[in-house]
């Protein structure tokens, strides 16, 4: 292929960059201007769908574990939506994100107690991995974005290591996104890698499904 012929491709992908890194600024901007009572009933409405979604369910939860103004972290008088799914007695497996880039590891979560400091600098678990493969057995998968848009398209922090990961997950499996109700957007920018999900949790509405299979 010519550098002439492979210019179009280049500059949709360049241009598919910057759209996501423009709406991920707008997206985090937004998160951190929110305010902490904001934040506590979201993650008090979250918890009570998320608890919701994995009554029942067979097998572990994996689920992320969020911190500052993430969906789902503590707030003022509330835990974080993994420490209530362990206090109701579900098996959380929390992500170990890899040195390299490639799918998320998984360990055992035992609370904020038993976390450490890992390689890149985020406090992880401290037991034994479990592999990448560890999802696939999950009875019910909760992960995170920035936003996902009506056609089930997600944008995260850019790291892609859940579109190597999702895959895996069975289509039978539940997978949800936690997102605060204005993150549910019209339009996120995609790309043929990026791997979309069937429905997000928001606190207002709990769990709502997508039209990702148009």
């Amino acid at each position: 292929m010519t550098a002439r012929e492979d210019s179009p491709a280049r500059s949709g992908r360049d241009r598919l960059r910057e759209d996501k890194r423009a709406l991920r600024r707008r997206l985090l901007d937004a998160r951190k201007a929110r305010l902490d009572d904001d934040r506590a009933a979201a993650t008090a409405a979250l918890t009570r769908h998320a608890l919701a979604l994995a009554e029942g369910v067979e097998g572990p939860v994996c689920c992320y574990l969020p911190v500052g103004p993430e969906p789902g972290a503590a707030g003022s008088g509330s835990s974080t939506v993994p420490d209530a799914l362990l206090a109701a007695g579900h098996e959380v497996l929390a992500p170990i994100v890899p040195v390299e880039p490639g799918p998320l590891d998984w360990t055992r979560y035992e609370g904020p107690d038993a976390l450490v400091a890992g390689p890149l600098g985020v406090r992880e678990p401290g037991g034994p991995r479990l592999g990448t493969g560890a999802i696939a057995g999950a009875g019910l998968v909760l992960v995170p974005a920035l936003a996902v848009d009506l056609r089930g398209h997600r944008i995260g922090r850019g790291g892609g290591y859940y579109d190597r990961t999702l895959p895996a997950v069975p289509s039978s499996t539940p997978l949800a996104v936690l997102l605060h109700d204005d993150e549910l957007i019209d339009l996120v920018p995609a790309g043929e890698h990026d791997v979309t999900v069937a429905q997000v949790i928001v606190p207002t509405r709990g769990s709502v499904v997508l039209r990702n299979n148009d």
